[in-house]
């Protein structure tokens, strides 16, 4: 299957453009509306016992509370009984904002070590086929991986492909967060690899994290690997539209604002991830400071000021993506607007010096990592725009913080 992070053939974009209109009426008899529709899951298994559960004989609160609310209720238990509801319920507090984080990390041990039996299972199972043996391996191998020693795992699904969240760093001391919010074919397996690994999240998110820390070491920072959402999954109509997207700018909004502390978060969109996070925008709490994009389809808008957000809007394109090819427009809910980097959109437009491709943001040595450094602690006059001119520059001020 052909990948957003591999070159595809444009003229399957352009001819999912031309079916505008029969998506458009498929929706609107809706057939499509059936693809939401999902039985009992692990998670909501979970959610689900908390939500009849109790504690010192008072019923356990509504897992989506706000996550004020959510904070105060586990600061007013003891250690030993946050211990326990981590162990009934590992899923549910894993994935639930307003939890202490270290809590969520405990829980998600807990949740993917019962996963990664259930995996074992399925792999000796002989009423598998082959191939289903071979998918219960590759997910038990992933499983073994998230277990290691020290990864802090902010969020775990196994349902369908899966979703997971990993932290670097200390979320609780930080004085500047970055968010890595990646695009299409992102799911449990492909959360990291072995070979190409800055083109999935974990070494996205790694390598941003030792590039921030080399910029300014008396910075206190934290990346997060974002990869929380369903992505879409290869070319198809999930990719070229937003439907994904609004569900993952929801979790998104979700996630940040369940993030400890007062310090100013950025995000680090990536190709369909911008898609996201431009839906996001609008609705995602003032502490986001920046917005920065990279290899981007476009966010849904014709330009920044229609993403209605305070913070900083960057952009960034290698001179090699070949998403510069894909067709910058929306008709009938396919495609996904104006070009970010354009001059009319407003962005502030970055060198992606080195970066060589639509995969390669991440690697060190690029010009696109240095600035994606910068941004991410605060340190704006040091970044490298993509003209001479300087102009993504103008206005800023901000040096990285003590």
């Amino acid at each position: 299957m052909t990948s957003f992070d591999t070159s595809p053939q444009l003229n399957v974009w352009r001819a999912l453009l031309a079916l505008a209109v029969v998506f458009v009426m498929l929706a609107t008899t809706g057939w499509t509306a059936m693809r939401n529709q999902r039985g009992d899951t692990p998670l909501h298994a979970s959610l689900s016992a908390w939500e009849h559960g109790s504690i010192g004989g008072h019923r356990l609160p509504d897992p989506q509370s706000a996550p004020g609310k959510l904070a105060r209720f586990f600061a007013s238990l003891g250690e030993a009984e946050r211990a326990g509801l981590a162990r009934r319920y590992p899923l549910a507090v894993g994935n639930m904002n307003g939890a202490p984080v270290e809590l969520r990390y405990r829980a998600n041990r807990i949740a993917l070590a019962k996963e990664r039996e259930i995996e074992r299972e399925r792999l000796h199972d002989d009423r598998l086929t082959p191939a289903g043996q071979h998918d219960a391996g590759r997910r038990m191998d992933r499983l073994d991986d998230l277990l290691e020693k020290d990864r802090r795992i902010l969020a775990f699904d196994p349902e369908g492909s899966g979703r997971v969240a990993e932290v670097f760093g200390d979320l609780n001391r930080a004085d500047r967060v970055s968010v890595v919010v990646p695009g299409v074919d992102t799911n449990l397996l492909t959360f990291q690899r072995t070979e190409r690994s800055y083109a999935a999240p974990v070494g996205m998110a790694r390598s941003l994290y030792d590039a921030e820390r080399k910029a300014s070491p008396s910075t206190r920072t934290a990346v997060i690997a974002w990869a929380d959402y369903t992505a879409p999954s290869g070319l198809g109509i999930d990719s070229a539209t937003a439907m994904r997207a609004r569900d993952g700018a929801v979790r998104l909004d979700a996630m940040v604002r369940a993030l400890p502390g007062r310090a100013p978060v950025s995000l680090f969109c990536h190709s369909y991830g911008s898609v996201v996070c431009g839906v996001a925008a609008h609705r995602l709490p003032d502490r986001v400071s920046d917005i920065a994009v990279a290899g981007s389809p476009g966010m849904r808008v014709e330009n920044a000021a229609q993403l209605r957000t305070g913070a900083r809007v960057w952009a960034m394109r290698d001179a090699d993506d070949w998403i510069q090819d894909v067709p910058y427009l929306e008709l009938g809910g396919l495609g996904h607007g104006a070009d970010p980097v354009s001059s009319g959109f407003g962005a502030r437009v970055l060198s992606a010096a080195g970066a060589k491709g639509h995969a390669g943001y991440f690697e060190p040595g690029t010009a696109s990592l240095f600035n994606f450094a910068e941004i991410g602690v605060g340190a704006y006059r040091s970044v490298h725009c993509a003209h001479e001119d300087g102009v993504c520059r103008t206005g800023l001020s901000g040096t990285a913080a003590a």
